[in-house]
């Protein structure tokens, strides 16, 4: 599970965010790196048991760096204040539909589907839901999903998206441009012994959204 000592490292990184502290804090990094990366790994063996599309996954290649790109942003602090990880076929640089967990002091969260898909794969989602409709909704309308997540996350268009029905019955899923299931936790549960349990039991009420996403844009 994340260690106390990873969001205790977080919360000193967002007070200091520049290379002299970093440099003088690299242990307390690389310490909380390596609990991220072995806690993504437990979370790989987990998950893989019910999606064998991520087992055998390096954990490594989907955690997330904490170097900021900042070429092209006003805000030139050098690292994130997060540590997160992409559990996908082929890992975070792939992009495929997954699951996303982001440990921040105060703003921890999973997340799972797909985030921000571009035009083609847009359309391929929307087809998806338009002509397979019963599916999609007995899935975003079961009630232990509900429970869990309410709606789906993500920003929608203003009008029917060109092409589809503007009466369709999933007409409002149809204006979605990205499809996430979300749900945030507090500091105390993130470092409890719970939570890795917790956070499998999260991702496989995920799965069969994941899962027909990944469906969707094959």
């Amino acid at each position: 599970m994340p260690a106390k000592e990873t969001l205790d490292f977080l919360k000193k990184l967002e007070k200091n965010n520049n290379r002299e502290w970093f440099q003088a804090n690299k242990k307390a990094f690389d310490a909380a790196q390596d609990n991220v990366i072995a806690f993504t790994g437990s979370l790989i063996g987990s998950i893989g048991k019910f999606d064998a599309d991520v087992a055998g996954l390096d954990p490594k290649a989907c955690v997330f760096r904490i170097y900021r790109d900042v070429r092209f942003s006003k805000d030139k602090s050098p690292y994130k204040t997060n540590l997160g990880a992409y559990i996908s076929p082929g890992g975070r640089k792939s992009m495929q539909p997954g699951y996303y967990f982001h440990i921040q002091p105060g703003g921890s969260f999973v997340a799972g589907g797909k985030h921000i898909p571009d035009g083609p794969e847009l359309l391929k989602i929307r087809t998806a839901i338009a002509e397979n409709t019963d599916e999609f909704l007995k899935i975003v309308n079961k009630k232990s999903y509900r429970d869990m997540f309410g709606e789906l996350r993500g920003d929608r268009l203003v009008k029917p998206p060109k092409g589809f029905d503007p009466d369709h019955k999933a007409v409002e899923y149809l204006k979605l441009k990205e499809f996430m299931a979300y749900t945030e936790f507090p500091d105390k549960v993130i470092t409890s012994a719970d939570f890795p349990k917790t956070l499998t039991k999260i991702a496989k009420e995920m799965y069969p959204l994941v899962a027909f996403l990944r469906r969707a844009l094959k």
